[in-house]
C-alpha cells in the first residue's frame, strides 16, 4: 500500500533540520551518482546525515553520501543533497519526493537537480553535460507519480502544469556560464525509467524513437513535486555512459562505470553550477522570476 505523506511529517522534517543550522538557504541542490565533491567547496557547512531527519529516506546506493550540507556557496545560502532515494529502492515516489516538501517548508525557491544519465544522443560522448530542456516521465505515466494521492492547496494546485518544467532563464544563465568556462553544454530530454536493470538494445532504440536523449532512474519525481511547489528548476545530466544500440560480446553497462564517469564529469559541474549561483547572486537575487 502506497505510504502518502502530509504537512505535519514535512514539517517534523524542516523543524528539525531548522534546529540544526544557522543557515536559511534559497537554492537546494540535488548530487547525483558519483556528484558529491561540490558540497566540500560549501563555507560554514553543518551536515545533517539523512538517517537523523524524520521521515527522509536514506540512500543506499554506492556514490550516494546520504547527507544533507548547508551552508554558504558563492554569495548564497545552499542546502545541498549529496545523493538520493530511487524507487528501484523500495521506496515510494512520494517518499523520494519528500525532501523537495521539506524544501519548500524552509523557503527554498529554487532547485538545481543533477543526475548521471545514458548517452541516447549520438551527439553524446561520456564526461559531456546535458542541459536538460524537458523529460518524459515513463513511470509518471504507468501510474507512478509523486502527486497520486490526497492534494493539499496550501502545498500547490491538484493539477499541475509541467509545460515549462525547466525554468528557461536558469537554462540561459548556464548556457552562458558554460560559454564563459569554454566547454559545450548540450540540451535534450531526458527520461525517466524506475530501474535498477540497465535498458535493453530494444528499450534504447524506443526511448531514441520517442525522442529522448538520455536515460536516467532519478529525477522526474522531485522535479515534478518542485513545480507543483511553484519553484524554480534547473536539471543537469552528466553522460556517464553512451547507450549500445548494437551491442557486441563486449558491451556491458555497470554501475562502476557510472562512478567512474563521475571523476571526469565533477570538475566541469561544479564549475557550471557554482558560476549559475554566482551570477544568481550578482543579477539580484535567486528568487527573481
Amino acid at each position: 500500500m502506497t505510504q502518502f505523506f502530509t504537512r505535519k511529517e514535512f514539517a517534523e522534517a524542516a523543524d528539525f533540520i531548522r534546529s540544526h543550522t544557522q543557515h536559511e538557504p534559497t537554492i537546494g541542490l540535488i548530487l547525483g551518482t558519483g556528484l558529491n565533491p561540490l558540497a566540500e567547496e560549501m563555507r560554514a557547512a553543518e551536515v545533517i546525515p539523512y538517517s537523523e531527519i524524520p521521515h527522509f529516506p536514506v540512500a543506499t546506493v554506492e556514490g550516494h553520501v546520504g547527507r544533507l550540507v548547508v551552508g554558504e556557496l558563492e554569495g548564497q545560502e545552499v542546502l545541498i543533497m549529496q545523493g538520493r532515494a530511487h524507487h528501484y529502492e523500495g521506496y515510494s515516489p512520494q517518499h523520494i519526493a519528500l525532501p523537495i516538501r521539506v524544501m519548500q517548508l524552509l523557503g527554498i525557491g529554487i532547485l538545481m537537480v543533477t543526475n548521471a544519465a545514458g548517452g541516447l544522443n549520438p551527439a553524446f560522448k561520456a564526461g559531456d553535460l546535458m542541459l536538460i530542456t524537458d523529460h518524459i516521465n515513463l513511470i509518471g505515466m504507468a501510474g507512478l507519480n509523486p502527486l497520486r494521492g490526497p492534494n493539499d492547496p496550501e502545498l500547490g494546485p491538484r493539477f499541475v502544469d509541467m509545460s515549462q518544467a525547466y525554468d528557461l532563464k536558469l537554462r540561459e544563465m548556464a548556457l552562458r556560464v558554460a560559454q564563459g568556462l569554454g566547454f559545450t553544454l548540450h540540451q535534450g530530454v531526458y527520461v525517466c525509467l524506475a530501474g535498477p536493470s540497465f535498458e535493453t538494445p530494444a528499450d534504447l532504440k524506443f526511448l531514441r524513437l520517442i525522442g529522448a536523449d538520455a536515460v536516467g532512474m532519478s529525477t522526474v519525481p522531485e522535479v515534478t513535486v518542485a513545480r507543483h511547489a511553484g519553484m524554480r528548476v534547473l536539471g543537469i545530466s552528466g553522460i556517464s555512459n553512451v547507450a549500445v544500440i548494437e551491442p557486441t560480446g563486449e558491451s556491458k553497462a555497470v554501475h562502476e562505470e557510472v562512478l567512474e564517469a563521475g571523476k571526469i564529469l565533477v570538475p566541469k559541474l561544479t564549475a557550471l553550477l557554482k558560476g549559475v549561483i554566482s551570477l544568481l547572486a550578482s543579477e539580484g537575487g535567486s528568487l527573481d522570476k
